[in-house]
């Protein structure tokens, strides 16, 4: 506070001064300015404390904030940032009991990955996990998803949650088509590398489930229970058998069909299930409009009307197209004498 009291500490010095000289004419007459002299330098060392008071508030305040943002900081590597932000923003977030909500689940898989680590030299795996798991994590926060768990390759996401999203179906599929275009060349850029990694499957499947902290008191875990969860991780497994990267139930695909690319798989009865749910293969804007597509859709049309000519649609579609996995698995059931639509997956 150098130089912020030197008009004061003038008026004092030179009130002192004329005080000492005794250029007063009376007694009273310089009663009156020792008086006012004495107030004014009292309030003029209440001034000065407060000043310093308030420094010293600003200061603290100042290393209360930089404390507070490397807490979030720190919490932002441990847990997705919307999650963090609630965890920072209400102290008692991690106390409070479970809910019962509506959520949308994203899974994803990294085909052929244990077989790549018992290949490769530590240092690689480490380096390609770690650039491969911090393009996905960012790819979800970009979304607004909650990375719920990182299971070794395996991410595990909610949207709707902590904070409730009207988009969250939306969200969940935007942010599957930007995972799998980062995915598939990442995998391309490896491949030509001599880095034999798989492709990512991805499943997205959305309903009720209970949602929480599920760590007790010592161990924080805030992640969701419920038959939804488990459906997601089935539908994620379930491309392998049909040769699709992501597969979204119409419990999602329903909620913004109009804004995505998407063809029918079927009616999938997944293990552990009694009763079958519609499944549709998500792709991207570029295959909107293409005659490939037209002709899955009345292909896949004729199987669900129960015609005859559905093999013969595969078939052709099959020839005109070879690299389309699930054409090729239609007609392969199809060939095994299965009919409809339904399709029961076997166990993995």
């Amino acid at each position: 506070m150098s130089g912020l009291f030197e008009v004061e500490e003038k008026v004092i010095t030179d009130a002192e001064r004329r005080i000492e000289s005794g250029e007063f004419q009376g007694d009273d007459a310089r009663q009156v300015f020792e008086s006012l002299t004495k107030e004014y330098k009292k309030l003029y060392k209440t001034t000065r404390r407060i000043m310093r008071l308030s420094d010293r508030n600003e200061r603290e305040l100042q290393r209360l904030n930089q404390v507070a943002e490397r807490a979030a900081s720190t919490l932002s590597r441990y847990f997705s940032p919307n999650l963090a932000n609630a965890i920072t923003r209400d102290r008692d977030f991690s106390e409070q009991s479970g809910e019962r909500r509506d959520l949308t689940f994203l899974f994803t898989d990294l085909a052929g990955f244990t077989t790549l680590v018992e290949q490769l030299d530590p240092k690689t795996i480490v380096r390609v996990l770690n650039e491969y798991l911090d393009n996905l994590t960012q790819i979800v926060y970009r979304h607004g998803g909650t990375t719920e768990k990182i299971v070794g390759d395996a991410v595990h996401v909610i949207f709707g949650a902590p904070e409730e999203q009207s988009d969250q179906e939306h969200r969940a599929l935007a942010c599957a088509l930007a995972i799998d275009e980062f995915a598939e060349q990442f995998r391309l850029n490896l491949n030509a590398n001599g880095i034999g990694l798989g492709s990512t499957r991805i499943g997205i499947h959305a309903g009720p489930a209970m949602l929480g902290n599920f760590g007790g008191k010592i161990f924080f875990d805030y992640t969701a229970h419920g038959d939804a969860i488990n459906t997601a991780a089935r539908l994620e497994n379930a491309n392998r058998f049909l040769g699709t990267r992501i597969c979204a139930s119409d419990a999602v695909v329903n909620c913004c069909s109009q804004s995505f690319v998407t063809r029918p798989i079927g009616s999938l009865l997944l293990a552990g299930k009694t009763e079958s749910i519609a499944v549709h293969e998500l792709l991207p804007d570029s295959a909107k409009g293409s005659d490939w597509l037209a002709a899955y859709h009345s292909a896949w049309q004729m199987v669900a009307d129960g015609r005859d000519e559905a093999r013969q649609a595969f078939a052709a579609l099959v020839s005109n197209r070879v690299d389309d996995p699930l054409a090729v698995f239609h007609l392969v059931r199809l060939l095994a004498g299965e009919t409809g639509i339904e399709i029961v997956l076997p166990k993995a």
